[in-house]
């Protein structure tokens, strides 16, 4: 077979990012650091000098992903477009201060205080055993404290818990309560979890940036508005401080939208996934709490409404600019048209005036070739005389002067027509 040179790497792109089996008790310490543009793809050096510290193999180049162990410990490490996860999993979890520091907190401090990147989310899950009282207990109250949600995951299998506001050290807690699930499938919902609190950061990072662009297209219309306004009553003199005026509505919005197609793409791809994430959850409503996804969308989903919403009146003002600045050019077209119709009018009067004085000087050129005519035929007529012919000189010079006039005038006439046919015809 001729196989494609990128097969293989293509084909095992699905085991890339392989998921961590977790079992109960379990403490999860998980950061997610936002890159600089410009080191995107790039490993972090910060993991690089942990792993050198401890001997370590680091991570190849072109790897997304790097897990290693530190006896009970785990690292996981995992390369995105626009951040890097770092996740640090230890059995060491007290089920009755499962939120306690752990050696877990300590490894994650240690491989990220030299990191340069920004944390945007920033998550401790402690996963322990059910109890006597189920799902039903007063636990998780107990252990989060008020305001918290909740729901039956993974068809009943396990529970989590969480009141979604940050301890005194910036971290999100969720409480997670294991009855029957196996290792992967318990690690799959950790990482599903992890996933729809940092891929709704990562998409709430275009809310702060389409409620400055809302203001900003707010002045837009507004001086759009007035600009259609002028081109109704405006004077040609106009139309140049008109056109300036929708060249820099144009180059602002243009601007705005260069600007912010990529947050709100990526706003729009992150909301994908974590609507899908919390699908995969397969969560069912626990007696009195409201489901976490409950919650998240009472806030998230029109937040991300809002952004799509302005993106979408960005596209609005583009098209309504677009349409103005064709009016304006419609009404100088017509203008130009006008003023060309003006132009060949006048055009027109002079031609004719130009015909009139050439048939006037034609006329005269009549009466100068027969005088030239004339002098000659008398010319003539006085040679014929000296020689003794029966002709009188000033008589047949007078008699000549009807013919010769007449003479020039047919084939003067004849000359234009020929010239007027062979115009018509080109």
């Amino acid at each position: 077979m001729n196989t494609h040179p990128l097969r293989i790497e293509l084909h095992d792109e699905i085991h890339t990012r392989p998921r961590t089996d977790v079992s109960a008790p379990h403490a999860i310490t998980h950061l997610s650091v936002l890159r600089p543009r410009a080191q995107a793809g790039i490993r972090p050096q910060a993991l690089l000098d942990w792993c050198a510290r401890n001997h370590i193999e680091p991570p190849a180049p072109q790897q997304s992903h790097f897990d290693a162990a530190m006896g009970s410990l785990r690292l996981k490490w995992e390369r995105h477009g626009e951040f890097d996860d770092y996740t640090a999993f230890t059995p060491q979890c007290d089920g009755e201060n499962p939120f306690a520091v752990t050696p877990a907190d300590d490894l994650l401090r240690e491989v990220v205080k030299a990191d340069s990147g920004q944390v945007i989310a920033a998550l401790r899950l402690a996963v322990v055993s059910a109890d006597d009282g189920g799902f039903e207990s007063d636990r998780p109250a107990r252990l989060l404290g008020g305001g918290i949600v909740g729901a039956a995951i993974s068809d009943g299998d396990a529970a989590m818990f969480s009141n979604f506001r940050l301890d005194e050290n910036g971290f999100g807690t969720i409480l997670l309560i294991d009855k029957a699930t196996r290792p992967s499938q318990l690690g799959r919902a950790v990482q599903r979890i992890i996933e729809i609190e940092v891929y709704r950061m990562m998409a709430m990072l275009a809310f702060p940036e389409a409620r400055e662009l809302g203001a900003s297209l707010h002045r837009i219309e507004i001086d759009l508005a007035g600009l259609v306004a002028r081109l109704d009553t405006a004077g040609p003199e106009e139309e140049p401080a008109i056109l300036q005026d929708v060249t820099r509505l144009a180059a602002s919005t243009e601007q705005m939208s260069t600007y912010s197609v990529f947050r709100f793409g990526a706003a729009r791809a992150y909301r994908s996934l974590v609507r899908q994430r919390g699908q995969e959850l397969r969560q069912t409503r626990l007696h009195r709490l409201q489901m976490p996804t409950e919650f998240l969308d009472r806030r998230f989903e029109p937040a991300m409404a809002y952004c799509e919403a302005v993106n979408q009146r960005l596209d609005a003002v583009s098209m309504r600019i677009a349409r103005a600045s064709d009016l304006l050019g419609t009404r100088v077209e017509i203008e130009r048209e006008r003023q060309n119709q003006e132009l060949l009018a006048a055009m027109n009067s002079r031609a004719e005036l130009q015909l009139r004085l050439q048939e006037t000087v034609e006329g005269l050129s009549v009466a100068a070739i027969a005088y030239y005519a004339t002098g000659l035929v008398g010319y003539v007529l006085k040679a014929a005389e000296k020689a003794g012919l029966p002709i009188s000189y000033e008589l047949g010079t007078g008699l000549s002067v009807l013919p010769v006039i007449l003479a020039v005038w047919y084939f003067m006439n004849r000359v234009r027509n020929r010239i007027h046919r062979s115009a018509g015809e080109a």
